[in-house]
């Protein structure tokens, strides 16, 4: 096996960054609201005491929740690596925990590109590979590598079964 195989190089483009930023920060904002609103409710309403209480809590508690959304990308970004050859895909992430997934190619059933409004905004696309038994995705992948590798993996992947 070559070198590769055990340490993908490819990283992820920088806006990657900055798209999970911003949707760390709208999920951090819609918690936000909802806890707003219990509170809002439990004042008018006047539910039990230590309802409010725990309202009050989770807003506390939402605050590294808010840390986290800053320090988070640059970690991912960090560790976030990929290669693609005949024989495996090769994906390493992870922010506490570093995970290594080595996908054969023959096992490969399906490539889709995906892209939200925050995605197109930054001009970047996610990559989902489909398993039979599992879905892996490249997040953050600039439109033209993200086209590219997708029928890249298709290629290897319709290579494989024909063998």
């Amino acid at each position: 096996m070559s070198n590769e195989i055990h340490n993908p190089t490819t990283t992820l483009p920088a806006n990657a960054k900055k798209v999970w930023r911003i949707t760390g920060l709208i999920e951090d904002a819609i918690g936000l609201v909802v806890i707003a609103v219990l509170l809002f409710l439990d004042h008018y309403f006047q539910w039990v005491e230590w309802l409010g209480w725990i309202f009050i809590g989770l807003a506390v508690l939402s605050i590294p929740s808010i840390i986290w959304t800053f320090v988070r990308p640059h970690l991912l970004y960090k560790a976030w690596r990929y290669n693609a050859d005949e024989e495996f895909l090769h994906l390493k992430f992870g922010t506490i925990t570093e995970k290594h997934e080595l996908i054969p190619m023959t096992k490969i059933q399906a490539v889709t590109t995906n892209k939200g409004p925050i995605l197109k905004k930054y001009g970047l696309m996610s990559i989902s590979v489909e398993t039979m038994g599992s879905s892996h995705t490249i997040p953050c992948l600039q439109e033209d590598v993200a086209l590219a590798l997708r029928d890249e993996i298709a290629q290897y992947a319709k290579l494989k079964e024909v063998e």
